[in-house]
């Protein structure tokens, strides 16, 4: 059983994820909070084929496993991670993403400690699940079976908060809490990179970026690519991994230098680049519930980093571009629609959007959300 809150590993919470730890700035961010409120965040995510050293700031555990994706992936990564968390002493269990909830939620009930879950996205309508029946539905038996019994839920908008209390409108956590994942208020600013000239991007081009840690299917980077393709004065810069991505790197060559593919780098060196852009492309594509509902890290990244958004019509995204006037919506995913996106937001002046980003960032930044993750740990730990 756990030690008592009074004990060092007491104070310890076990925070687990199902991904190898480096990049993933909204654990990294709940972690500072929770150590800011005197907890000592123990990570444990899992080794991948493409992982580096580990360089986050706190303690933390990698699991090696013999598969990376399909059944024998989950299979053995739940009973993996079980096996770990119930040998790990800890206060309390932060649960990331429905493929880490039952091991988290077992090994909660073992040590006898409160635990919280973390919704980063609407996980049974996820866009690896679409078309495969089977396999949403062993995902969506599990979250009804856990979903009501968790005391404390936290997730990343109104929207699927809404669409998790009209799914279990009797869950003991009642309408889960909201924590947006947005960027931590800039205290100073960034050091900054040439990036133009590193690039070789001419002063006078329209220099646009798309960032994702993940930038699977349906992420816009084909869209943003071909409208790129009737653009002679663009050039685009497209960061991270995934399936898109990889198709973006295919694509380069024909595109004499104006399509810049570029692997994960580190947030703060990403933040450089992407300050150094005229605009940044939000181009998800709503095309299952996930997406649909979904509001991502980079439209805050662009926020912060004092650059304008070209965005889809979806309707969380809308909201922020919209309510804080930090960009434009396009009418759909057609390049005609971007390029007229793209236009209206680089005839208005720079100080324009810098200005109104500025603004936004006073407000949307990861200091005005926290608030609410004490509020979830003392949730959870009155209703243990």
């Amino acid at each position: 059983m756990a030690d008592s809150m009074n004990s060092p590993n007491g104070r310890r919470i076990a925070v687990l994820v199902s991904n190898d730890l480096n990049h993933d700035q909204r654990v990294l961010k709940t972690c500072t909070t929770l150590r800011e409120l005197s907890w000592s965040p123990y990570l444990i995510g899992r080794m991948m084929p493409s992982s580096n050293e580990l360089t986050i700031p706190f303690d933390g555990k990698r699991l090696s496993l013999p598969f990376q994706s399909g059944f024998l992936f989950y299979a053995t990564w739940q009973i993996r991670l079980l096996i770990q968390m119930l040998r790990t002493p800890c206060g309390a269990i932060w649960a990331n993403d429905l493929d880490t909830l039952l091991p988290a939620y077992l090994a909660a009930k073992w040590h006898g400690v409160p635990l919280v879950y973390d919704s980063h996205e609407f996980f049974t309508e996820a866009a690896g699940l679409t078309g495969r029946p089977l396999q949403r539905n062993v995902w969506l038996n599990l979250e009804r079976w856990l979903f009501p019994r968790i005391a404390s839920i936290i997730t990343v908008n109104d929207s699927i908060a809404e669409a998790y209390e009209k799914r279990y409108p009797n869950a003991r956590s009642g309408k889960p809490f909201v924590v947006r994942n947005m960027p931590l208020k800039r205290t100073q600013t960034q050091n900054q990179v040439d990036w133009r000239t590193k690039l070789e991007i001419p002063s006078a081009a329209t220099f646009a970026i798309l960032q994702g840690a993940y930038l699977d299917k349906d992420r816009g980077v084909i869209q943003a690519v071909e409208a790129l393709r009737l653009q002679p004065h663009w050039y685009l810069a497209v960061v991270g991994a995934g399936e898109e991505f990889e198709w973006a790197q295919q694509q380069q060559s024909a595109l004499n230098g104006r399509l810049i593919c570029l692997p994960k780098m580190p947030f703060n060196e990403l933040c450089t680049l992407t300050a150094a852009a005229d605009l940044g492309f939000s181009l998800d594509r709503g095309v299952h519930g996930n997406y649909w509902f979904s509001l991502p890290n980079k439209l805050f990244d662009y926020i912060h980093a004092g650059i304008p958004i070209v965005a889809s019509p979806m309707p969380e995204v809308r909201r922020i571009v919209e309510e804080w006037n930090v960009g434009v919506v396009i009418r759909d995913h057609g390049p005609e629609s971007i390029a007229e996106a793209v236009t209206e937001v680089m005839n208005a002046p720079r100080t324009k959007w810098s200005d109104q980003c500025a603004k936004a960032s006073k407000k949307l930044n990861w200091q005005a959300e926290s608030d609410v993750i004490a509020e979830a740990i003392a949730k959870a730990m009155s209703n243990n």
